[in-house]
């Protein structure tokens, strides 16, 4: 499952929708707003993406990372808009009968996130606004 919304994402709500009975761990990563980056001070974010292609690009790696890694199931659920210091910027969780299976393939899904997925980050900050560069740009 996986999903782009400008709603606060709840985490709780994510471990539900990994977890099912027959496994034994969940491994979840959730990104957060930092308050400084580069030493400036951040204000807040901003995500843009194109929907289109990062729902299309978020499917390949959740079905990528269940395929052949004793993964039962991959959530991926990104924000877009503003986020202020704090608030989670992307949840992504690994159900998987073992831990080793469920951390391992929690951290490949958030590498392949970061390099592959049309997301778009800009940082304001008291000097002013900078898209954040990444494996992508806008």
């Amino acid at each position: 499952m996986v999903r782009l919304q400008r709603e606060p994402i709840d985490i709780g709500d994510v471990l539900r929708q990994a977890r099912a009975d027959g496994d034994g761990a969940v491994a979840i990563f959730a990104g957060t707003v930092r308050d400084v980056n580069a030493g400036r001070r951040v204000l807040y974010l901003e995500y843009d993406a194109y929907p289109t292609m990062a729902l299309r690009e978020l499917e390949r790696i959740a079905d990528a990372t269940v395929a052949g890694k004793n993964v039962s199931r991959v959530v991926i659920i990104h924000r877009l808009g503003r986020l202020e210091i704090g608030e989670t910027s992307i949840a992504v969780a690994v159900a998987a009968p073992h831990r080793a299976a469920a951390l391992e393939a929690c951290r490949h899904a958030i590498d392949a996130v970061k390099q592959t997925v049309p997301i778009w980050k800009r940082e304001h900050t008291e000097e002013g606004a900078v898209w954040i560069e990444g494996a992508t740009r806008p």
